[in-house]
């Protein structure tokens, strides 16, 4: 991408420019994470934002479900040789490209945390044929995928927000697990539309439910007692993850720590929106009202306030 100029040449992008792209980008598509943006120091903003833009393209190139799966897999692998070009120095006019380059150096993000990111948009394009739906036999194989799309983002935040103890390593990893499994509730009905079950077949078997039932059940049909429990035990899981964000907390720097707050607050409060609607994710799809987040969001910027000028 490059701008014209009156006389019909291009100029390059600058860094400026890019990372207004990837902001408007966050702005725009990021939804619960765009509100623990707000709440951090421009400079990790901007990297925040930059990351969620490389994020968000790489999904957008793995969901485009106009195309078969080995072709979106081409692209996803034409997309990373350029980045991987771009990382290395290759002159480049793709902002997001140029707004993630400064932001890994700035911040000291391995490469491998990128490359483990995208490997995480690809999960959902295996070789399997493509009428056989998307499944996971096991919790492990579960906690694989769920470190794949959302612990490595913890992994990769953390260093934008700034830790001294390789405790927070960990401990990032599992609340990424807490996120995900929250994500993994909400979703159900709509995942399986899509011929996805990310609840293990192993829990499935265990609480009697069928995989055919969970796919071609009726769509707002509130949940058989089989389905509530098994979403419940998914759900349990997921609240034993959010104690180790708690922990985390206090691990990160002082001026980051009201932007994580505002997010696992967020997140949690998702989770216990489903948990107050006994487990229902059918007839009507969580969310967090807005005014409920604008309300944690004043509470963050308070926070990021206080942080600035007391540490």
């Amino acid at each position: 991408m490059t701008f014209a100029t009156t006389q019909g040449m291009t100029k390059a992008i600058s860094l400026d420019e890019a990372y207004a792209t990837c902001r408007a980008i966050a702005r725009r598509e990021a939804k619960n994470f765009y509100y623990a943006f707000v709440a951090l120091p421009e400079p990790r903003r901007n990297a925040i934002c930059a990351i969620y833009a490389f994020m968000r393209k790489a999904d957008d190139l793995s969901d485009d479900e106009s195309l078969s799966r080995e072709k979106r897999r081409q692209n996803l692998e034409q997309w990373q040789s350029a980045w991987h070009a771009a990382a290395a120095g290759t002159a480049t006019s793709d902002p997001v490209f140029i707004a993630v380059r400064d932001a890994i150096q700035r911040y000291n993000i391995p490469l491998s945390l990128l490359d483990e990111l995208i490997a995480g948009t690809t999960s959902d394009l295996k070789s399997s044929p493509a009428d056989a739906p998307d499944t996971y036999s096991t919790f492990a194989d579960l906690y694989q995928y769920c470190y794949l799309v959302a612990s490595v983002v913890g992994l990769v935040c953390i260093r934008i927000f700034g830790y001294t103890d390789p405790a927070a390593e960990n401990l990032a990893e599992e609340t990424g697990v807490a996120f995900q499994l929250t994500n993994i509730l909400r979703d159900v009905s709509e995942d399986a539309e899509r011929g996805r079950v990310y609840l293990p077949l192993e829990d499935l078997a265990a609480h009697n439910v069928t995989l055919d039932s969970m796919l071609h059940r009726t769509a707002t049909s509130p949940p058989t007692p089989s389905e509530r429990d098994l979403l419940t035990e998914i759900g349990r899981r997921a609240e034993a993850y959010y104690t180790s964000a708690d922990k985390l907390l206090p691990l990160i720097n002082s001026e980051s720590r009201p932007a994580l707050w505002v997010l696992v607050s967020i997140y949690h409060a998702l989770l216990r929106r489903i948990e107050s609607a006994n487990y229902d994710v059918f007839s009507k799809r969580a969310s967090v009202p807005t005014v409920q987040k604008v309300g944690i969001l004043c509470v963050g910027m308070t926070r990021m306030v206080l942080a600035r000028f007391f540490g």
